[in-house]
């Protein structure tokens, strides 16, 4: 039997035995700062490749995955939260739901893509995942929610409006998603379909409840939130970030959220930083002290769910890298541009961008460091370059590298953010991913800017005013 043949087996398993979760299910402006917390997944733990070079291949791989997805797949408070980077590449919160409260759930922070899910019940499911034997709660052997311990859980209807926030369609389709109910009948009994989300790295399935989400000092009643029993190789939740009705930004009706994400060093620390959503009536046209701006893009006909930027060119060493306009732009149909994702490691270029960004940079450094091909092959990045032996104390010449905005905005990246040296090796190389040399434009966003180089920024997602912001700075 192939893969494919077995992914469905399993997921139509999967979908039919959602159902037996049902009978455990009952039916003012403010500012919430959030932890981003390190999830000590145990896929990573035990699966992560100790070699550093063969670790930048897994993260290298799992990135071109992640962009794969992307590109074919929707008064002023505060409330703040602890972001914590994990060791596989990425970074996450904690969220609370329930009456009372369960304890907190680690989910991964995810600006490319809209549902929060967690893993429900104790019969979660997660195949092609491995566990650590730990007993912290930091190791998270599977930290699940319980619905049928909360009076406030409820499952969602298909008839409810919100069932459509996942079974997209307006109320024309009702009847397509509601097809045990009587034409006409206003209150039937029928859940909202068991939903299946397909990321880069995985797939989930599971039920939409309505539950309450806590989140210090507020109290959410009535939060949509995915119940899900399966999953293959996730086993944490994720928080959706992203532009839909389903997100946690749009459920908060939050109108600006921001972050500084700590250094990625491919281990796992207890260190953190503060995610902060800005609810309530809004603040104008109010800029954030140091932060450059640029507009967010529409995406003309998809892709609705990302947040694009006018990505206009890219220098290298102050000289800009001859890419044509078309290859950068968001194309009528949709293709191209470039998107910010919080839930993808080393930044995505396609070929043809990537090939003259690659080729200005190594035109530069040849003259002081040699080509490391070997390298290349076990880390998955390129270009590589071999330092001299005495390299630690001493002046690396390694061209700047900066991304231009529209409207002005620069983005000078630090060196640590886009060239990575793993332990004493002597090679240094682009942490910057692609999947091929086509000219063609393909299918999705052609740069995907991943939070490996957002490292060590202040950013920012202004709702109220369709712009994306970004300040460097020491995150700590």
């Amino acid at each position: 039997m192939d893969s494919s043949s077995t992914l469905s087996i399993v997921l139509l398993f999967c979908i039919l035995t959602l159902l037996s979760i049902s009978p455990f299910i009952s039916s003012s402006p403010t500012t919430i700062i959030l932890p981003l917390e390190k999830i000590t997944n145990t896929q990573t733990q035990s699966s992560l490749p100790t070699d550093p070079w063969k670790t930048l291949n897994h993260l290298a791989s799992t990135s071109l995955i992640r962009a794969n997805h992307l590109k074919n797949p929707h008064k002023i408070t505060h409330i703040s939260t602890p972001v914590y980077p994990q060791s596989y590449g990425g970074y996450s919160v904690s969220l609370t739901f329930g009456t009372p409260p369960q304890s907190s759930i680690p989910f991964v922070l995810d600006t490319g893509s809209n549902l929060v899910w967690f893993p429900c019940t104790d019969h979660y499911i997660c195949q092609n995942c491995s566990f650590s034997s730990s007993s912290s709660p930091k190791s998270n052997s599977i930290q699940s929610y319980k619905p049928k311990l909360s009076s406030s859980s409820k499952l969602i209807g298909c008839q409810n409006p919100k069932c459509s926030w996942i079974h997209h369609g307006s109320g024309d389709d009702i009847q397509s998603r509601c097809q045990e109910c009587a034409p006409g009948v206003t209150n039937c009994a029928q859940i909202c379909p068991p939903y299946l989300m397909i990321y880069g790295s995985g797939s989930t399935t599971g039920l939409l409840l309505s539950e309450t989400l806590h989140l210090k000092p507020e109290r959410v009643p009535n939060f949509v939130v995915g119940c899900s029993r399966f999953s293959l190789r996730i086993p944490t939740g994720i928080a959706g970030f992203g532009r839909g009705e389903a997100s946690l930004p749009s459920q908060l009706g939050v109108n600006k959220f921001s972050y500084c994400l700590l250094s990625h060093r491919f281990d796992n620390t207890e260190k953190s930083t503060q995610l902060v959503l800005h609810t309530g009536s809004g603040s104008g046209d109010t800029k954030t002290t140091g932060v450059k701006y640029t507009p967010f893009v529409k995406n003309p006909t998809g892709f609705s769910v990302y947040y694009y930027v006018g990505l206009k060119k890219i220098t290298v060493g102050g000289k800009k890298v001859k890419i044509p306009y078309n290859f950068l732009s968001l194309g009528a149909d949709g293709n191209g541009g470039t998107i910010v994702d919080s839930g993808s490691t080393f930044t995505f270029m396609e070929g043809r961008i990537f090939e003259l960004v690659a080729s200005e940079i190594e035109s530069q450094v040849r003259q002081h460091y040699r080509r490391a091909s070997e390298v290349e092959i076990i880390s998955g990045l390129k270009p590589c370059f071999e330092l001299p032996e005495n390299h630690k104390g001493m002046k690396i010449e390694l061209p700047r590298l900066s991304f231009h905005f529209k409207g002005g905005a620069e983005m000078e990246l630090p060196l640590a953010n886009y060239f990575s040296i793993v332990g004493n090796s002597q090679v240094v190389c682009l942490t910057i991913v692609t999947n091929n040399a086509d000219t063609t434009r393909g299918e999705g966003p052609s740069v995907i800017l991943g939070n490996f180089q957002q490292q060590n920024f202040y950013i920012e997602y202004d709702l109220e005013n369709k712009r994306f912001g970004f300040r460097q700075q020491t995150c700590k």
